[in-house]
């Protein structure tokens, strides 16, 4: 996620060890870096280390705050006193994109309440956050969320007890710390993606900035798990963002380029200086042919796989279902092939949007076969996870007259894309934000200070997990707003199977 292992080699790095790696051999002749998180377990293989030391030398950097007692014990273990250095470098969080982050958590609570320990890893990771932007923010949080409230005191606390650290140069605006519910938009992970990443991350996963391939038919063995990284693959970073129909056009433009530049690369060696020339053109030529095959081969398994499950076709409905309030022309689509629908989740009845009800009976009515058999207590879930009574935002649309003036006008714009009409609920809560304008009453400060100017920084974390597609609204309304600076981070990343 951080350095490639080409890079790592660059800083004359030869050699990766687990710290609980059984089988290490003593090598006195190296130095050794350790990078760990501070937990119980760690500090104690750190300990065992360090009484029988395998290294020369042991700089040691922790990716979070260390206590005092854990100092403590590792100075007793270091009898040989082989320790030169000890770090806190706050990395406890996974940066997935420049203002993204993920902490790699599945299932953070138990019903309507924290897991205990997912709720301290939660704390650690967000404060790591915090420290590693050098920001001390003021906090808010959705007042509908108990888990919400309960991770903002956390936070709190952690500033308040860590406070010499925080202990930032202040700024005209301080910043601002949102956490948010993701019961209260539970839609938008549920809802086939369009753009290159979230496509990606929805038909093939993606863990750590790495793709699982090995299922593609025909695979060849270097392919089977590639990386892709906006850091190191330029094709990638300029087409993340891009819809589907633009990523065909880009790679077909990215293997003429390759072809047209592959005769020169591979013309006759007749002189030194054409040697010399092949030599220093050769690794990126070789770069070149990874980047082309790796992308070549992961849009092929995309297309294969929404042609496979006529995702086209289930994606217009989940957009009609979750976007309009008429939703006949979505019933007249509900006429699916066998199997054509795969584990797509389609909006259950009672979710809350008018009209949704209906189509319960309507979908299990014998002349119209149930497009997703699921199960009852699954539905059920789903409903009192995110349903109507436990939200607090509208989340199908706006009730004030001046909101529905503004939905009407912005309709009769025209969609340019049926596919993406989805906006999730996390582009108005921002956007209400940046303009001064969001509810107190509904997402209160906590403590008795309030912002009086609009907020310039602006970090917003969701409870239960973020989505690709709320990274690119944060990516675009970045873009729109240049005296904005928003990071967007979620517990997980989802697709609609995690």
């Amino acid at each position: 996620v951080v350095y490639t292992q080409s890079e790592i080699l660059q800083r004359e790095v030869y050699l990766f060890e687990r710290l609980d790696s059984p089988s290490r051999e003593p090598m006195k002749h190296l130095k050794a870096i350790c990078f760990l998180r501070p937990t119980k377990e760690n500090v104690e293989l750190l300990v065992q280390e360090l009484r029988r030391p395998k290294y020369s030398v042991y700089f040691i950097y922790f990716s979070n705050v260390i206590s005092k007692s854990d100092v403590k014990a590792l100075a007793e273990a270091d009898e040989q006193e082989v320790v030169a250095e000890v770090q806190e470098f706050y990395g406890d969080y996974i940066a997935v994109n420049p203002h993204v982050f993920s902490l790699n958590l599945l299932g953070c609570c138990r019903g309507r309440s924290w897991d205990q320990a997912q709720l301290a890893r939660t704390t650690q990771g967000l404060t790591a956050l915090l420290l590693s932007l050098k920001k001390c923010p003021m906090i808010r949080y959705q007042l509908s969320s108990e888990p919400a409230k309960r991770l903002a005191e956390c936070v709190k606390q952690v500033i308040t007890k860590e406070y010499e650290l925080f202990d930032f140069r202040r700024t005209e605006v301080p910043p601002l710390l949102l956490i948010l519910d993701r019961s209260d938009d539970a839609i938008t992970p549920l809802l086939n993606q369009w753009t290159y990443q979230a496509m990606v991350h929805e038909l093939l996963g993606i863990n750590n900035n790495r793709i699982d391939l090995s299922r593609v038919p025909g695979i060849s063995k270097d392919l089977r798990e590639v990386v892709l990284s906006a850091e190191n693959d330029e094709f990638y970073a300029n087409n993340m963002y891009l819809n589907f129909a633009e990523i065909g056009t880009n790679i077909k433009n990215l293997m003429e380029d390759f072809q047209r530049r592959k005769p020169k690369e591979q013309q006759k060696l007749e002189s030194i200086a054409d040697m010399k020339a092949f030599v220093e053109n050769y690794p990126q030529f070789k770069k070149m042919s990874g980047t082309v095959s790796k992308h070549v081969t992961v849009v092929g398994e995309l297309s294969r796989l929404v042609a496979e499950r006529n995702l086209l076709e289930v994606s217009e409905v989940e957009q009609e279902l979750a976007c309009q309030n008429d939703h006949s022309s979505a019933l007249q689509v509900l006429h699916p092939k066998p199997g054509s629908w795969g584990s797509t989740p389609l909006l259950p009845p009672g979710w809350g949007s008018t009209g949704i009800s209906s189509l319960g009976p309507c979908a299990a009515a014998p002349k119209l076969p149930a497009p997703v058999p699921l199960p009852a207590q699954l539905v059920s879930a789903v409903v009192e996870y995110g349903g109507k009574r436990v939200r607090g935002s509208d989340l199908f649309g706006p009730k004030d007259a001046v909101a529905i003036t503004k939905q009407f006008l912005k309709g009769l714009k025209g969609i340019e894309n049926v596919y993406t009409q989805h906006q999730p609920l996390l582009q108005e809560t921002l956007d209400q934000l940046i303009k001064g304008k969001l509810k107190d009453s509904q997402y209160p400060y906590l403590g008795p200070n309030t912002l009086r100017d609009r907020p310039q920084d602006i970090i917003v974390f969701l409870i239960g997990g973020a989505t690709y597609e709320e990274a690119l609204t944060v990516y675009n309304l970045n873009r729109s707003n240049p005296g904005v600076r928003i990071v967007l981070g979620g517990t997980t990343i989802h697709n609609t199977r995690r």
